[in-house]
């Protein structure tokens, strides 16, 4: 049985004639987040807004429709009713009333008056005020732009700044097209969801370096080979993983949502469609990015001389 070596190979899928394309559709996305942002804004929760949060246990399982009808026509503004964990448990989210501490204390004891004997225990009243809601809203965009800061700088060290830049500009198009889905959806944004931001961050970033790490290989071993077509190889090496990798989570992000209940399910959504637009980016947005930078320069390794100057080639059998 003897090995016959022939042409090289071309990529499964020409994913990279498409780089136009895709680099239009990611500018379309941003651009589109942002005027939904502008025109719609964030459903901002109490974490951010300052309001009054209470948690209660009810005798029976709540009807949430007749309780939303009830405490809002007490006349205390926006008024949200969540179930979490089992039917008896409920979360209520109640805005920031006029005044100082003093009509926010009435603003609760009219809400337990409506309530009445409906409720066994009241295990959490909080009130939240505009000046812990701004703190927080800082703290929040400074989480963020320091996470991304912090992913950019791990891959110019670990990689070239070519890359750092096209992981910088995906990480960007996903976290400002996440807060476009918020914005659209009218979701609540609240910590959970600030997390699941970073969350897809993290997510988008795993995926960017897998084919990141298999560019940077196929560089240094195949010196000679289009930059386009290297590319296109690189992600075709990688893409059978992510795409399950993407699939599996999925799965459990979906089954979240759907069962999760209301408290978690921003959360859920805003994480489902940043895997799906995090996985896309790695792919379609980060690398067609490097196709129009110079990768030649400064990116080599000790392999030899002969496997350096070759280009990939294919084994087959013949009896």
């Amino acid at each position: 049985m003897a090995l016959i070596r022939y042409a090289p190979v071309a990529p499964a899928a020409n994913l990279l004639r498409w780089r136009t394309l895709f680099l239009a559709f990611s500018l379309a996305i941003v651009i589109g987040s942002g005027v939904l942002l502008a025109v719609r804004g964030l459903n901002l929760g109490v974490d951010f807004r300052g309001g009054i949060l209470i948690e209660v246990e009810t005798r029976q399982p709540a009807d949430l429709g007749d309780l939303r009808a009830r405490l809002g026509g007490l006349g205390l503004g926006g008024v949200s009713i969540q179930e979490f964990g089992n039917p008896t448990d409920i979360l209520i989210n109640v805005q920031r009333q006029e005044g100082e501490e003093q009509e926010q204390i009435a603003a609760i004891e009219l809400i337990k008056q409506e309530l009445g004997d409906a409720v066994v225990e009241y295990r959490r009243t909080e009130f939240v005020g505009p000046k812990v809601g701004d703190e927080l809203r800082r703290a929040g965009i400074l989480a963020t732009v320091l996470a991304m800061l912090g992913i950019t700088i791990y891959i110019w060290f670990r990689f070239e700044w070519q890359f750092a830049v096209a992981a910088l500009l995906a990480l960007i198009h996903d976290v400002i097209s996440t807060i476009g889905l918020l914005a659209l959806l009218q979701l609540e944004f609240n910590l959970a969801t600030l997390a699941a931001i970073l969350t897809v961050a993290g997510y988008s970033i795993n995926d960017t370096v897998v084919i990141f790490d298999r560019v940077r290989e196929m560089l240094r071993k195949y010196k000679k080979l289009p930059l386009v077509e290297l590319l296109d190889l690189s992600i075709n090496s990688t893409l059978s993983r992510t795409t399950l990798t993407s699939a599996t989570t999925l799965m459990a992000l979906i089954a979240l949502s759907v069962f999760g209940g209301e408290v978690i399910r921003g959360f859920s959504i805003a994480l489902i469609w940043g895997v799906v637009i995090g996985t896309f980016s790695s792919w379609g947005l980060a690398v067609p990015v490097l196709s129009y930078m110079n990768l030649r320069g400064g990116i080599g390794g000790a392999d030899d001389e002969a496997s350096a100057g070759s280009e990939p080639e294919r084994l087959t059998e013949k009896a």
